[in-house]
């Protein structure tokens, strides 16, 4: 169960940025395949601050109090798998308890997603021309497999003993 939150947490913060479907058309704005007066190295660095940008914006919607839990696309739910055992909970008087557990897997999502800024910091520090390249040329989410790649272990270390508090 903790690592399905860790997992649910971390796909969350890896998807949630409200603006990361605008980032990715930006960044094919920037240079996909087209021939454009900017250089290279001026498109890299554009790439890296629009996704620092982006981090930040997301951290700062998620990392408070309601980030999650008020946010309709990107609140936790009860997992699929728990469903027809939180029906049953539910229908003997449980519901207050299910409630509070659901609004306790988005406070530990809130609570995690600052931790988790510096390490999408590094990721995009560490980005190589060929990284920036792929994202810029691949699909609609190879920004955030890009991230997935780099940051998964290292947020499942920090976000693991929140969760599991």
């Amino acid at each position: 169960m903790i690592i399905r939150m860790l997992f649910v947490c971390m796909v969350i913060l890896l998807t949630a940025f409200p603006a990361s479907a605008q980032l990715d058309r930006i960044f094919k704005g920037l240079g996909g395949g087209e021939k454009s007066g900017l250089s290279d190295v001026k498109i890299g660095s554009g790439l890296k601050e629009a996704l620092k940008i982006g981090t930040e914006n997301a951290v700062s919607l998620t990392g408070n109090t309601d980030g999650y839990f008020l946010n309709q696309v990107i609140k936790i739910l009860m997992p699929e798998k728990l469903k027809t055992f939180e029906k049953g909970l539910r229908a003997v008087g449980y519901g207050p308890q299910i409630d509070e557990f659901v609004l306790s897997m988005n406070r530990a999502a809130e609570k995690s997603a600052p931790f988790g800024k510096q390490i999408f910091w590094d990721a995009i520090g560490e980005m190589s021309f060929d990284d920036g390249r792929k994202i810029l040329s691949g699909g609609d989410t190879s920004a955030t497999e890009y991230f997935k790649g780099k940051t998964t272990n290292k947020l499942t270390d920090i976000f693991k003993p929140i969760v599991s508090n």
